[in-house]
């Protein structure tokens, strides 16, 4: 049996980056933490963080803290039960989500239920092919990603798909396509892109145009919110969902560059087979918003419109 204490050391620097922070969080001194760790690694024969700036977990550390949150779940619900929850009466629930269902059905999922259960979310923002590495590294119970394949322990449930379309403002295309939209023409235009990891621009330019990820100038914005607003102004294109773009196009405020051509992204749960009951909740909320919200997967056969 793993010692808690110790444990809940190793959680503590690694999510606040340093010894000094984590001791003051956990209202010890420096030494005790460094040393709780260290018996910790003596202990199982592994180093668990590089002491770097800030410090990081190792491939060993990672899987030790997934083994701490899972049991600090599961022991959460106990004290939930027992009407023993932490000092406020609040249960932590770390969970990863892409931008774009952030900005769009997600707190309407959770809202009732967060309030309901008295919630602490921790929301670790990726893109939504990347949300996966964040529940294998154990920094999540629970995960919106792209993938369909379940890693071992977890359990994969299909929400819905978001189809994104790329959008531009009139002067935009005016300025940049003023002869059509053309392969030639997308390689001198600005495109927005949501981080380094967003190949919802390279998938569709290299689908429909023929453009390889190096061959056009680009915007990186890391912000639903801005990221829109930067097309609004007219200062790039970029693949917008659905849910946002519906009432700009409505409006005319943007335009879709081509008709009939766009990209659906199929969204998945992925969550610790605990048999936890806030697991159960958390994924039953999912699914009945997600219904509500996203199109469903019968909707879109093929990923790629036209395929």
């Amino acid at each position: 049996m793993l010692d808690m204490r110790q444990l809940a050391a190793l959680s503590a620097v690694v999510e606040e980056g340093s010894f000094d922070r984590a001791a003051s969080r956990l209202h010890v001194t420096q030494s005790a933490v460094s040393q709780r760790i260290k018996q910790l690694e003596e202990r199982l024969g592994q180093t668990l963080v590089v002491r770097t700036v800030p410090i990081h977990a190792t491939e060993a550390g990672q899987q030790v803290l997934k083994h701490f949150r899972q049991i600090s779940l599961l022991e959460q619900e106990l004290m939930a039960g027992l009407s023993q929850q932490d000092e406020r009466g609040f249960t932590k629930v770390a969970i990863g989500i892409n931008a774009d269902s952030l900005e769009t059905w997600f707190p309407d999922a959770l809202s009732a239920l967060v309030q309901r259960e008295r919630l602490l979310m921790d929301l670790k923002v990726d893109d939504q092919d990347a949300t996966q590495q964040l529940l294998k590294d154990g920094e999540v119970i629970g995960c919106v990603t792209s993938s369909p394949k379940a890693m071992p322990g977890c359990i994969c449930v299909p929400l819905g798909v978001i189809p994104y379309r790329c959008l531009a403002s009139r002067d935009y295309l005016k300025h940049y396509f003023p002869d059509g939209v053309t392969a030639e023409a997308f390689r001198c235009a600005p495109v927005a892109e949501f981080s380094h990891k967003d190949q919802l621009q390279n998938r569709y330019l290299q689908q429909f145009f023929g453009i390889g990820p190096h061959e056009y100038p680009r915007h990186r914005i890391p912000s639903s919110t801005a990221f829109c607003d930067l097309i609004v102004r007219g200062l790039a294109c970029g693949m917008v969902p659905e849910q946002q773009g519906a009432a700009l196009m409505a409006s005319g405020v943007l335009e879709e560059m081509t008709p009939g051509r766009y990209l659906a992204v199929p969204l998945y749960w992925h969550v610790w087979n605990l048999g936890s009951t806030l697991v159960r909740q958390l994924t039953d909320e999912l699914v009945s918003e997600a219904a509500r919200q996203l199109e469903p997967f019968e909707a879109h056969p093929r990923l790629t419109h036209p395929g």
